[in-house]
């Protein structure tokens, strides 16, 4: 496939370099690719080409938003036409404003992947992968013994695309939690993530539906 990974922090570059490495034909999105490789803690990633955010997506076949969850509509504004595309957000509407443990901007009757769903009613969004840190996204395997993702979305065929994604990277166990509605439940699961983290001290753990 063409895909798209819109966002150059850890999440996006994890992601990017995971997909060429299953042979997918990778674009990594940025506001400005000028700006991103003068950064100091650039490098770049082979097999993947680094544009703007419109000229990442023209031709993707998949279009994974993997920016801040919060600033998410900003930068989807940037990235061209979005209209019949698969677009995966894998972000958590995470506040710092008020410092750490962050709050969620949106929760309860409202989740980001709704907000998305909403600002692009032509685009197939799947809410996935946000219950993970950046490495168990792309290496699951890391971890012991196989873990549970999840998928929300409201287009099928959409959801049978990003599960098979998820079963290439080594995810075992993708369950399909219903609608984009159902967002809400796995990006509320960040408040008790953020604790888990800090009571066994890493990130590197993930949560198993036993059944």
């Amino acid at each position: 496939m063409h895909v798209a990974v819109l966002g150059t922090g850890a999440v996006g570059r994890t992601l990017a370099a995971r997909l060429v490495e299953l042979g997918h034909v990778v674009r990594l999105g940025t506001r400005d690719p000028s700006t991103t490789r003068s950064r100091d803690d650039w490098s770049e990633l082979p097999g993947v080409e680094l544009t703007t955010f419109a000229e990442s997506t023209v031709g993707a076949d998949l279009v994974v938003h993997a920016g801040n969850g919060v600033a998410a509509l900003d930068l989807l504004a940037g990235a061209g036409d979005l209209a019949g595309k698969v677009l995966v957000d894998v972000s958590n509407p995470l506040d710092f404003s008020a410092g750490f443990p962050p709050t969620l901007t949106v929760k309860d009757t409202d989740s980001l992947g709704e907000q998305v769903q909403r600002a692009y009613p032509e685009a197939k969004v799947v809410k996935t992968l946000n219950t993970l840190t950046a490495d168990l996204m792309a290496h699951p395997d890391r971890l012991p013994e196989p873990t549970t993702v999840f998928v929300s979305g409201d287009d099928p065929d959409a959801k049978r695309l990003v599960t098979g994604l998820l079963l290439d990277l080594g995810h075992a166990d993708v369950l399909d939690l219903g609608g984009i509605e159902t967002a809400r439940g796995v990006e509320m699961w960040l408040p008790l993530w953020l604790r888990v983290m800090g009571a066994i001290g890493t990130a590197d753990f993930n949560i198993k539906v036993v059944r």
